[in-house]
């Protein structure tokens, strides 16, 4: 078995890459899919990965045993910061060989791995590589989370600008809908304008919505 591995990514730090990646994996779980997800790299915490603790409340799985082995939380550093800030506060690099093993260990016993990744495309991991690097060397399909917040059309277009520059395969637009701006009359066109330029531009990509949820299980998710 060898699974499919998405990478999911935002256009912006705080633009709910935690609870979509949680929900995608909830909705492969409900169509029978064997599936798990996996945190690139986590900063701010210590011993656990708060993403992979969202990850697993939203989709009612509990915790896995490659969640206590780390194999999806590899790389934990205490600073919530960049990972290139954060490695170097704890005085350590980033290990790329131990991520990439145990996203290999996790694409072996299960059918789709999604893997979430620490803000947005441009974002440092080290002084050298950019996530945007890491996910061309590894050639993994992106899916993009945006949503209806003003100034979402051009973070979006901006990241759909890089992967299109890299020749990245977009496996989908994951459209937010808890993170809609106030004004309905943004948010609706904004979602509608997205929509159409997906089509013109990355015809192959799929349109997710990613639902509202209640207050208790979006709180904290990022």
């Amino acid at each position: 078995m060898t699974a499919q591995v998405y990478f999911v990514s935002g256009i912006d730090t705080g633009i709910g890459k935690t609870y979509a990646t949680g929900y995608l994996a909830k909705q492969q779980l409900a169509q029978g899919q064997k599936v798990i997800t996996q945190k690139l790299i986590q900063t701010g915490n210590l011993e656990t990965s708060e993403d992979i603790e969202q990850h697993r409340q939203i989709m009612g799985s509990g915790w896995f045993t490659e969640d206590h082995s780390k194999l999806t939380m590899p790389e934990i550093f205490t600073y919530p910061a960049s990972p290139h800030l954060s490695a170097r506060l704890d005085g350590r690099t980033v290990n790329f060989n131990k991520i990439t093993e145990a996203t290999k260990q996790l694409a072996a016993n299960f059918d789709v791995v999604f893997l979430e990744g620490a803000g947005g495309l441009m974002v440092p991991l080290t002084e050298e590589i950019l996530t945007i690097d890491y996910i061309q060397q590894q050639n993994f399909p992106v899916i993009l989370v945006t949503s209806g917040r003003l100034g979402s059309i051009n973070h979006t277009l901006l990241s759909l600008e890089a992967i299109k520059a890299r020749n990245i395969q977009l496996h989908a637009l994951a459209y937010n809908l808890n993170d809609e701006s106030e004004d309905t009359i943004i948010s609706t066109d904004t979602q509608r304008y997205l929509k159409q330029y997906l089509s013109m531009h990355f015809p192959t990509a799929h349109w997710l919505d990613i639902p509202k949820i209640d207050a208790n299980a979006q709180k904290n998710a990022s």
